[in-house]
């Protein structure tokens, strides 16, 4: 089916990438991250799960900040997509993607899902942003981003994964690939490559953005 990028259908209009991650995800995110150009044309959102009782939210967001070319920032509540800003779930919610392209925040309460949530984030994206947005699954134990992963398919979105042999943790990653439903899985260094690769030949040039090349 011919999609129009960007759908005007559809709220959130230019592309997103959600990078999902749990145990060994710093030094994950800091892999990926690092790799990408500062004018990437895409909102960054990333979801790590962490404990609840984090005294230090912004802990995980200043740690990337120092290690990439992008903005990265504590995701607040009401707060915009932006092209080339990273936007970090902080722990004890779980982080949507709302109807008017704002982040949502809302407490996760003492039971699981997993949290923040990479299957709530993910689902919420599929429907606001459809193919414009991409999914990368990182190291990490446990399941969470299944069902997102389902939700972005049938939205038309795609998704990557890490592969095993340079995932701390396959469970996440070895999930997401197990759905059938991943459209590529590649080594830790090589996922920023294919992350802007993606951008330059599908989602970014139809959505009225671009690369620098």
């Amino acid at each position: 089916m011919t999609r129009e990028f960007p759908d005007p259908h559809l709220p959130v209009r230019l592309p997103v990438l959600a990078l999902v991650t749990s145990a060994g995800g710093l030094a994950a995110l800091t892999a990926v991250l690092a790799g990408l150009p500062a004018d990437l044309p895409a909102a960054v959102l990333v979801v790590q799960h962490q404990d609840p009782e984090r005294r230090q939210p912004d802990a995980l967001a200043e740690l990337l900040d120092g290690r990439t070319a992008l903005a990265v920032r504590v995701a607040r509540d009401g707060d915009r997509l932006e092209p080339g800003v990273v936007l970090v779930a902080p722990p004890a919610t779980h982080m949507l993607v709302t109807s008017t392209s704002e982040i949502g925040l809302i407490e996760s309460g003492a039971l699981p899902p997993a949290r923040p949530s990479a299957d709530l984030l993910l689902a919420t994206l599929a429907v606001t942003c459809g193919p414009c947005s991409l999914a990368v699954v990182l190291t990490g134990k446990g399941h969470d981003a299944q069902a997102g992963i389902r939700a972005m398919h049938r939205c038309g979105a795609a998704v990557l994964a890490q592969d095993e042999a340079t995932a701390e943790h396959f469970g996440m990653p070895g999930s997401a690939i197990a759905t059938g439903l991943v459209q590529a899985v590649h080594p830790l260094d090589g996922l920023a490559a294919a992350i802007v690769e993606h951008l330059d030949r599908t989602v970014a040039p139809a959505a009225g953005y671009g690369t620098a090349g």
